[in-house]
């Protein structure tokens, strides 16, 4: 059984970053460890008056204790961190990471052309260098426009865009590059990879939901990893990951009314194992 440690923060309730990450990649078959990097009452988006506990003091006790353990980690998967000291500590402990441990940066910081509440473009800038030492990176437009310091475009954009915004992000450091929240028709929504081992790019396209819930890129990159971990390679990995987002929203689509705040994921995760074989 493959092991990996996700790190990302606790919202209490409205289902993203760890309380998806767990179930998901867990159900997928992959020991998950959890590093939480803050507490809130709920996630940041919709809801007002939210709280939130910063837990960066706690973490390099547990990193010490794992290496007095000689614990290994077959990946390490980071997702929203919460502080500029937080993006420090995620930069030394993947440098110091062993050399078969796959490195996945999940940089959780906005969408819609806007930053998540409490981050500013030099945040953006600083999640740059966490994104500088990791193997594959999957930020949405948004995300990848702030760290490069280069316009955000929501749409009217083209594949020569796309793959320069790609080049540019290896150019940070990465190994392979993902956007994800791209399209060039209407009708169509996915994702674009530059692997910059082999300079190739590749693109997978989904038909586009009329919808938009919270906790949806955290869903995918979940899904992702625990694929990769299954011995999947990236580009089955990220269709497998695509799919089963549309898969969620489909699933809750009707009740968005009351499920306004995050996708009913529990409901697909035997088509997700499906997807994998399992």
């Amino acid at each position: 059984m493959k092991r990996i440690v996700t790190i990302q923060d606790i919202s209490c309730f409205g289902k993203c970053s760890l309380t998806v990450a767990l179930p998901v990649i867990s159900a997928m078959g992959v020991e998950t460890a959890v590093v939480p990097t803050a507490v809130l009452s709920t996630h940041t988006g919709g809801f007002s008056g939210f709280t939130f506990r910063d837990l960066a003091g706690d973490i390099p006790e547990i990193f010490d204790h794992w290496k007095k353990e000689n614990l290994h980690f077959d990946a390490i998967y980071t997702g929203y961190l919460g502080s500029f000291g937080q993006i420090d500590m995620m930069c030394d402990y993947i440098m110091k990471r062993d050399s078969d441990t796959l490195a996945f940066v999940d940089p959780a910081m906005g969408d819609n052309g806007s930053l998540y509440t409490g981050f500013t473009p030099e945040f953006a800038k600083h999640m740059a260098s966490l994104c500088s030492v990791a193997d594959v990176i999957v930020p949405n437009l948004t995300e990848a426009a702030f760290m490069l310091g280069i316009e955000y475009k929501e749409s009217g954009y083209d594949r020569e865009y796309i793959e320069d915004v790609l080049k540019k992000l290896v150019d940070l450091g990465a190994k392979k590059a993902v956007l994800t929240g791209v399209g060039f028709e209407d009708d169509k929504l996915g994702v674009a990879m530059y692997d910059s081992e082999k300079d190739e790019f590749y693109y997978y396209f989904n038909e586009k939901v009329d919808a938009k819930f919270h906790g949806t890129g955290d869903i995918f990159s979940s899904a992702c990893v625990g694929a990769l971990m299954n011995g999947i390679d990236l580009k089955d990995a990220l269709r497998i990951a695509a799919d089963f987002v549309v898969e969620c929203i489909k699933i809750t689509l009707p009740e968005k009314d009351y499920h306004w705040y995050s996708v009913q994921f529990e409901k697909a995760i035997p088509y997700l194992l499906k997807l994998i074989g399992k």
